[in-house]
């Protein structure tokens, strides 16, 4: 136990020096399980992806068909409100600008919101989207993500707070105008930029 508390603050040392320790954030070796709710379950038969919104062509994929869409792997660090963050993890999915080939975006298009098994949803603008970081997800560590980390898909924004990476994606919206979603709504910052310690809007909400 001592061995792991001390190359934990060895690497969260040379994570602070090298800049990408966002502040009031700690290192951490394990991947915490944070979420609202239950967990759902999937069931492949009746599981889909929907686009709607300020889209060229509303679209719909089975899981076959989007796992049949062409991926990419990335390695990227994570930033959770909650403060802790996990350096040089591993995904594979579907690059998010790649994506929004397949169905074309409107100009009118400023915001997506992902919607999620129960009922959950997040904002994020599309421009921070459309990096080249951002992805639909659906593979960690060259393994399928754990049910309690968003399996089957979910997204992943590394430049904002985790909670903005949304957890069991069934459709994406894209919006004229911002739609907060459930944390946003209570209590959470709009833009949840980690470097920016952009946590909290208000006092009170769920923490």
């Amino acid at each position: 136990m001592l061995e792991n508390v001390l190359k934990r603050r060895k690497l969260e040392e040379q994570m602070r020096k090298e800049g990408r320790l966002p502040p009031g954030q700690s290192l951490t070796l394990d991947f915490p399980v944070l979420h609202y709710g239950g967990v759902p379950r999937f069931n492949e038969a009746t599981w889909d992806l929907r686009v709607f919104g300020e889209v060229d062509k509303e679209m719909r994929w089975n899981w076959k068909d989007f796992q049949a869409l062409p991926t990419v792997t990335q390695t990227c660090d994570l930033h959770c409100v909650t403060r802790w963050s996990k350096f040089d993890t591993v995904w594979e999915g579907v690059r998010f600008s790649d994506f929004v080939k397949l169905f074309g975006v409107r100009p009118t298009a400023r915001h997506v919101i992902a919607h999620c098994d129960g009922g959950y949803t997040t904002n994020v603008p599309l421009d921070v989207m459309m990096d080249d970081d951002v992805m639909l997800a659906y593979k960690f560590d060259g393994q399928h993500l754990d049910t309690e980390h968003g399996y089957p898909l979910r997204t992943l924004v590394p430049k904002r707070y985790l909670w903005k990476s949304a957890k069991w994606l069934r459709a994406l919206e894209f919006s004229a105008n911002d739609q907060p979603g459930f944390w946003e709504v209570n209590g959470y910052h709009n833009e949840g930029e980690p470097f920016q310690e952009q946590r909290f809007s208000r006092r009170g909400g769920f923490f």
